[in-house]
């Protein structure tokens, strides 16, 4: 089985990519960067991702993988798997034609009796419409959509884990699916494409209404002086029903907010409670410096932002309300510096030590395990409880 991987150096694609190759498929992750396909091939992996190098080592001296720039690598593959999702503009507007532009930068390559595995989340529709462009051009190629479901670092065990959405466009298009993701996954879930683009953008809006929905709880709870986590610490002791209400923090990264909008626009924009979320998580940051701008002056203050990755233990910065953090702060504050022990893209970076050096108060931005217990004075604002000292501010 030979399989080319589009965006195959991402974060969707290339522990896909190793994962299928470790299972004695051909895999080519082609990538238009660079950097990206020199590290990969030479078995650096270009992200944290648990228990991925292993296997990147692994499937490369097996020569069962490799990665490349040359589009050309689409022609000789029997799959292609397209990691391109629907991007929304600077007006929160969905491009459902993305892919399709996407893909005809290198149409010429695809040929007939391929199978073609869109896999990132897209637009209700695009699965039909990637169909219809091949059809017009002549090509009898099988399509197919199934979404990836992984937490962004336990890719390695999820895939291996979860079962598998498979929604093709004809019969055919779906067992040849099937088949390829039972390499992988002990179940399969089969759908209709228009179905399974909806239960994406479901997961993803209803995750994000989850965090939006703790974060009110803390806001209320904080503007009467009453600590969140201690509350929901309690009502979730051993009560099943309340055990996925998630602790409050920074909802954020490449995925909950651009789906949740996509699900807005589809909607019509009648998605009112997705807006809602929308401007409670947003909300956040700056409600966080609203309530420590009534205890400090920040005009004469250096504010030190610890964790700059979306998520816990990750080097993952994408749509980091961190950022957006650092953004206010440069104009309420004397000064802001940022740390992360996993970012390295940054230039703004400095060390922890320089920012418990310099800063005259602290704000945990990721909840990184290294924040947990750290000696200092300084006063800490931790709306993740990662030191179990409370959340109120």
């Amino acid at each position: 089985m030979k399989i080319t991987v589009i965006g195959g150096c991402g974060h969707v694609g290339l522990p896909l990519g190793i994962a299928l190759a470790d299972q004695g498929a051909h895999v080519v992750a082609y990538d238009i960067s660079d950097n990206a396909v020199s590290m990969v091939n030479s078995a650096v992996m270009p992200f944290r991702e648990d228990g991925a190098q292993d296997v990147l080592e692994r499937v490369l001296s097996a020569g069962l993988f490799h990665a490349s720039t040359d589009p050309s690598s689409v022609a000789a593959a029997d799959i292609v798997i397209v990691v391109i999702g629907t991007p929304v503009d600077e007006h929160l507007n969905p491009d459902p034609t993305a892919i399709r532009v996407a893909l005809e930068e290198c149409l010429d390559y695809f040929r007939s009796g391929q199978l073609v595995v869109l896999r990132s989340t897209i637009y209700p529709g695009v699965t039909r419409m990637v169909d219809a462009m091949f059809t017009d051009r002549g090509l009898d190629i099988d399509v197919a959509f199934c979404p990836e479901r992984i937490a962004e670092g336990f890719a390695m065990s999820e895939l291996r884990s979860l079962p598998q959405i498979v929604a093709g466009v004809s019969p055919e298009a779906s067992d040849r699916a099937a088949h390829l993701f039972s390499m992988l996954s002990p179940e399969i879930v089969r759908m209709e494409p228009e179905e399974a683009e909806m239960a994406k953008l479901f997961t993803n809006a209803w995750r994000y209404i989850k965090f939006a929905t703790a974060n009110q709880f803390y806001m209320m709870a904080n503007e009467r002086g009453l600590d969140f986590e201690r509350i929901r610490a309690g009502l979730a002791h051993n009560y099943p029903r309340a055990q996925d209400l998630p602790r409050a923090g920074f909802a954020a990264g490449p995925c909950l907010f651009k789906d949740t909008m996509q699900l807005a626009a589809f909607t019509d924009n009648s998605f009112g409670l997705g807006h809602a979320a929308m401007l409670v998580n947003e909300g956040l940051p700056l409600y966080v410096i609203s309530r420590v701008s009534e205890q400090y002056d920040l005009s004469k203050m250096t504010v030190g932002i610890l964790g700059m990755a979306f998520k816990a233990e990750s080097d993952d910065t994408r749509s980091s309300l961190s950022y957006k953090l650092r953004r206010l702060l440069k104009f309420r504050s004397k000064g802001v510096l940022c740390s992360d022990p996993y970012v390295t893209t940054d230039p703004e970076l400095v060390s922890l030590q320089e920012v418990l050096d310099q800063a005259d108060i602290l704000i945990i931005g990721a909840p990184h395990s290294a924040y947990a217990d750290f000696d200092t004075d300084l006063p800490i604002v931790d709306i993740w409880n990662v030191r179990s000292q409370g959340v109120r501010i």
